[in-house]
């Protein structure tokens, strides 16, 4: 994370505060008042819309009753008249017709004989002779007894009309136990619609709902629209079940006349909450419709968002005087405060040239005379650490150099050979752009690669001839032996993969573990091939050293069996460029450069053609 992104000014802190102080507890009182507004309004909206289902439940029961009493009054008429029998006068029929006429909302009536032929009235232009008996004989199937029966709302296929069928039994025969007949009457329930519909009602459901307008809808017993303010609803018989404010009224059935019932509903994949209620109108006691209102929660309360927005404004307006107040006041106690922060920072990335001026009478001034007074001792500190620590690191490289130079002191032939070793080393890996503290780790581990062959007896170190196998086992024994010796020393830590393992090889067929592949270490891996470099190169008893291009080309030939391609290419690329050479090396670095410079030079010997032998061992 960027350093910007981890510190907080002072600044920021003072007038976070201040907006606090300021904007809380405005915010916080209009915020309870207008919770408080919303639920008390929410309360008498769900009151008002309780009663408003209610009182049209009633109006749709009274219209329902009225027309019941219609079609009942015809049966106890013809229960009076002695029977159905004055239907075969002359004339009747079209009485009956007239009938039709003299109410709008009467689309069809029939007077159905027990046994008898029936005599059928109705209205052409809405509803057909055949329709109009299939309506009439499904009533009077489900008729039982003397009671009256009020069947569902259903659409007339015809004209589109959503209309209800009443029926009712005419009485006769001995005691007038008998049903001799029945009135049947075919009514509109367009009032109902009506009764239902708003002010937009030619706009779509959901339209209604955006804009805040309550929808008013009247819905079967199994839950599908007979009136909605929405015409392709109500025409459609849409089943309104996925509403739950509809199942509610479904499940509570006669026991519940009315009832508030809030619910939500998904909206472009929100959840929106909604006021809800229900109520009944019964039109006979099979016979009972839900009339349901729903309307968008957020827009019935949107005086209280208005108050909201205003508590707001107001809050706004407040913590902008606050904001500005504040800020001239927090710059000027927070200026000093920053200067000081800024000199640290500059002390901290090693600058301790920095003195600020305060000029203040407050802690804050003292605090800059404090820090300034702190900044000359830790300058004078700082540059005592630094020389101690010079001398520290050139007494370590010298002690390295020296215990290097012993060890290689005991063979004659190679004499110098950890200190080039460790040249190559670092000219391999500033062609691979190591980062500067790897490659001095790598620089000590170079040197002392061969430590452990202070522990080899010298008739095996100094064999002027190839060793046998017995020898050669013991010698294999170095990298174990100097890191035996150089990790009982915690200091030496970072610098034992080079010693250890510079003699594995890629294909796993090296010593002392037999690692392979990516299992060896990348300083291990370097030294390794500089080790070799420096071997085939340097003249020996059993060998003259080898031309340069003949050295780089065997080297080569053992890329991903003994050496790290990577490795061999960045000595490839260094000898072709000639930072490599035999026994000379040219280092990127000022201070490798001048350690080299420093460095005790020792000869290599002559050149040769590539013998036959094996590769040189160190």
């Amino acid at each position: 994370m960027p350093e910007s992104f981890k510190r907080i000014r002072l600044l920021y802190i003072v007038l976070g505060m201040l907006l606090v102080v300021g904007l809380l507890p405005v915010g916080l009182a209009g915020w309870m008042l207008s919770r408080r507004s919303a639920d008390e309004l929410r309360s008498i909206e769900g009151r008002y819309q309780a009663q408003f289902v209610a009182d049209k439940a009633r109006q749709i029961e009274l219209y329902g009753q009225r027309y019941r009493d219609v079609v009942a009054g015809l049966a106890r008429a013809f229960e009076l008249a002695g029977g159905v029998r004055v239907m075969s006068e002359q004339g009747s029929d079209g009485r009956l017709q007239r009938m039709l006429g003299d109410d709008p909302n009467l689309f069809a009536l029939a007077i159905i004989p027990v046994g008898g032929e029936p005599h059928v009235a109705y209205k052409p232009d809405v509803i057909g002779r055949d329709e109009t008996n299939e309506r009439v004989g499904d009533v009077l199937a489900s008729m039982s007894g003397s009671g009256l029966k009020v069947g569902r709302p259903r659409l007339i296929r015809s004209s589109q009309e959503m209309s209800l069928t009443v029926a009712a039994p005419v009485m006769g025969g001995e005691g007038g136990n008998e049903v001799v007949a029945a009135v049947a009457g075919i009514i509109s329930f367009s009032d109902v619609a009506r009764a239902v519909e708003q002010p937009a009602s030619s706009q779509s459901e959901l339209e209604m709902l955006n804009a805040g307008l309550p929808v008013i809808f009247v819905v079967d017993a199994d839950g599908r629209a007979v009136a909605h303010p929405d015409a392709r609803v109500a025409f459609s018989e849409r089943s309104m079940t996925d509403l739950k404010v509809v199942r509610d009224w479904m499940e509570a059935g006669a026991q519940v006349q009315s009832a508030l019932a809030p619910f939500s509903i998904k909206r472009d994949g929100r959840d929106i909450e909604m006021l809800g209620s229900y109520a009944t109108a019964e039109l006979d006691k099979d016979a009972r419709l839900g009339v349901v209102a729903m309307q968008d929660e957020r827009a019935a309360l949107s005086s209280v968002t208005e108050m909201r927005r205003q508590t707001l404004a107001i809050s706004l307006l407040a913590a902008g005087c606050a904001l500005l107040i504040g800020f001239l006041f927090a710059k000027q106690l927070t200026n000093p405060v920053r200067d000081l922060a800024a000199a640290a920072y500059r002390i901290a990335a090693g600058d301790f040239s920095q003195r600020i001026n305060v000029r203040d009478r407050t802690e804050i001034g003292e605090l800059g005379s404090s820090f300034n007074s702190m900044t000359d001792k830790l300058e004078s500190f700082i540059k005592d650490l630094q020389g101690a620590a010079e001398e520290n690191r050139q007494l370590f490289l010298g002690i390295v150099k020296a215990l290097a130079a012993a060890i290689d002191g005991k063979d004659p032939y190679t004499r110098g050979h950890s200190e080039r070793v460790a040249r190559f080393s670092i000219a391999i890996a500033e062609r691979m752009n190591l980062p500067g503290d790897e490659i001095e780790k790598l620089r000590v581990s170079a040197l002392l690669h061969d430590v452990g062959k202070i522990a080899v007896d010298d008739n095996i170190l100094k064999k002027p001839g190839h060793l046998t196998p017995e020898e050669f086992e013991i010698m294999k024994q170095h990298p174990q032996k100097g890191y035996k010796i150089m990790s009982h020393i915690p200091a030496m830590k970072e610098f034992l993969p080079g010693m250890y393992m510079h003699h594995e090889m890629m294909n796993g067929d090296g010593y002392p573990q037999g690692l392979k592949g990516d299992e060896i270490p990348m300083q291990a891996r370097i030294i390794s091939v500089a080790d070799t470099f420096d071997a085939m190169t340097t003249d020996r008893p059993y060998q003259k050293g080898m031309k340069l291009e003949d050295a780089v080309a065997r080297i080569k030939s053992f890329i991903g069996t003994r050496y790290d391609e990577i490795v061999v290419a960045a000595l490839v690329e260094a000898c072709e460029d000639g930072q490599i050479g035999v026994g000379t090396v040219r280092l990127r670095s000022r201070r490798a450069s001048i350690e080299n410079s420093n460095s005790i030079e020792t000869g290599i010997g002559k050149q040769a053609t590539v013998p036959a032998e094996p590769i040189p061992v160190n």
